[in-house]
C-alpha cells in the first residue's frame, strides 16, 4: 500500500497528499466500468467484421494501461507545467488537424483520422484538452497585464480551431469546442451584451449548419420525426433499455449488441441498459455526475484564475461530452457520433480523455504545495464570486 509522511519532501509525496484523491478513484471506478463495457459489448462486433472475438478487448488494455499512467503523470505537474505541455499539445494537434484535410483517411464521408503506424488517430480529441488550458491561460493573463488583448487571441484561438473542424467536417466536436469556450469566456468577464451577440451568433451558425451539412439536416429531421428516415440506431438503443429492465438481462445475454454497429463505441451505454439494467445505467450517470461536481466544487474555493478558467473548461466538456452520448443513447438528443468518455472503445478518446483528466487533477490539487515542489505562482487572486459579479 503507498504511505507517505507528511514530512517526506518527494515530489510523489506531494502529489499524494494534495492530490483530490476521491476524484481520483472516481476516475479508476469509470475506466474499470468501461473496461468492464468493452469486454461485453465489442466481441461481436468484432465477429461481424471479420477480426478476432477480442481484437477490441486486447486493443483497448493497450490504450488504456498507458492512459492510466499519462493521467497520473499529467496530474503531478504543477500548474506552470500544464500550460506549457498545453500549448505543445495544442499546437501539434491543430497542425494534425490541418493535415487530416489533406492525407486524412476517409470514413463515413469525414476525414477525421490519420494513419500513423498502423495506428488511427483523431487529432480534434487531442485539441479539446490543450486548448481549454490554452484559452484559460490566455484570459487570465488580462489580470495581470489589462492592456494584453485576451478576447481578440482567444477568439482567434476558437477560429484556428474550428476551421478545420468544419472542413473534415465535424460539427459535433466543433459544437462542444464552442460551448467550452463561451463558458470560459463568460466566467473571464466577457460583456453582457457581447455574451448576448455570441449567442446569436451561436444560434445562426446552428441554423446554417442545418442548412448546409446534409448529414446534420437529416440527423435533426430523422430526430424530430424518426419516420423520416433510417432510426434503425436509435430505436434498436431504446429497444435495449426496455429489454434490459431494471437489473438488466445478465452479462452476456445481451442482444443489441448483435445489431449495432457502434456497439462498443458510441451505443456502449445501451450495451450497459440492456445487460446491467437500468441501475447500472444510472450509476454510470451518478459517477460522471460526481466527477464533475466534485471537481466544480474544489474549483469554487479557487483563487487562482488561470486555474479556475482551465479547471471549468476541462469538467465542463467531460459533461457535455457525456450528457451528449447518453442522451442520443436514449433520444433525447439528435443522433450525433460522440464516445462516452474512459467507457466507449477508442484509443485517441481514451488517451486525450487521460490527458485531459490529469491536468484536471493537476489544477484540482491543494494548493498549499511548496515552493520546492516547482508550483506556479498564481497569476491572479479573484475570488469566484467576484470572477461571477465581473461577467454580469
Amino acid at each position: 500500500m503507498m504511505t507517505f509522511g507528511r514530512t517526506d519532501r518527494s515530489v510523489v509525496s506531494d502529489w499524494w497528499w494534495t492530490v483530490d484523491r476521491w476524484l481520483m478513484v472516481a476516475l479508476f471506478v469509470l475506466a474499470g466500468t468501461g473496461a468492464i463495457l468493452v469486454m461485453a459489448a465489442s466481441p461481436p462486433v468484432a465477429d461481424r467484421i471479420g477480426v478476432d472475438t477480442f481484437h477490441f478487448v486486447r486493443r483497448q488494455i493497450v490504450f488504456m494501461i498507458p492512459a492510466l499512467m499519462v493521467l497520473v503523470g499529467v496530474s503531478m505537474m504543477s500548474p506552470l507545467w500544464v500550460r506549457r505541455s498545453a500549448v505543445i499539445v495544442f499546437f501539434g494537434a491543430v497542425v494534425l488537424l490541418f493535415a487530416t484535410l489533406v492525407m486524412g483517411a476517409e470514413i463515413k464521408g469525414a476525414t477525421r483520422w490519420l494513419n500513423v503506424a498502423g495506428f488511427v488517430i483523431q487529432p480534434s480529441e487531442f485539441t479539446k484538452p490543450a486548448m481549454a488550458v490554452v484559452v484559460a491561460w490566455m484570459l487570465s493573463q488580462r489580470q495581470n497585464d489589462p492592456g494584453f488583448p485576451a478576447f481578440p487571441v482567444a477568439l482567434a484561438l476558437l477560429l484556428l480551431v474550428l476551421t478545420p473542424l468544419l472542413l473534415q467536417p465535424d460539427i459535433g466536436m466543433a459544437l462542444v469546442v464552442c460551448a467550452v469556450w463561451f463558458i470560459q469566456m463568460f466566467l473571464a468577464g466577457l460583456p453582457l451584451f457581447i455574451v448576448a451577440g455570441l449567442a446569436v451568433i451561436g444560434m445562426a451558425g446552428a441554423v446554417g449548419a442545418y442548412a448546409f451539412f446534409p448529414h446534420v439536416a437529416s440527423r435533426i429531421d430523422r430526430f424530430l420525426d424518426p419516420s423520416s428516415g433510417d432510426s434503425f440506431q436509435v430505436t434498436t438503443s431504446l429497444n435495449a433499455f426496455g429489454h434490459g429492465g431494471l437489473w438488466g438481462t445478465g452479462p452476456g445475454e445481451g442482444v443489441v449488441k448483435q445489431i449495432l454497429p457502434d456497439a462498443h463505441a458510441d451505443f456502449i451505454f445501451a450495451v450497459a441498459g440492456e445487460e446491467f439494467g437500468l441501475v447500472f445505467a444510472l450509476f454510470i450517470v451518478a459517477l460522471f455526475a460526481f466527477i464533475v461536481l466534485r471537481g466544480l466544487s474544489r474549483l469554487m474555493r479557487e483563487t487562482d484564475l488561470f486555474i479556475l478558467l482551465a479547471g471549468t473548461g476541462l469538467f465542463a466538456q467531460v459533461g457535455l461530452q457525456s450528457v451528449i452520448n447518453m442522451g442520443v443513447n436514449v433520444s433525447l438528443l439528435p443522433a450525433k457520433g460522440m464516445t462516452l468518455p474512459f467507457i466507449s472503445y477508442g484509443g485517441s478518446s481514451t488517451l486525450a480523455l487521460a490527458l485531459g483528466f490529469g491536468y484536471a487533477l493537476a489544477l484540482t490539487r491543494a494548493r498549499a504545495t511548496p515552493a520546492w515542489a516547482g508550483a506556479a505562482p498564481t497569476a491572479a487572486r479573484t475570488p469566484l464570486n467576484a470572477v461571477l459579479r465581473g461577467a454580469r
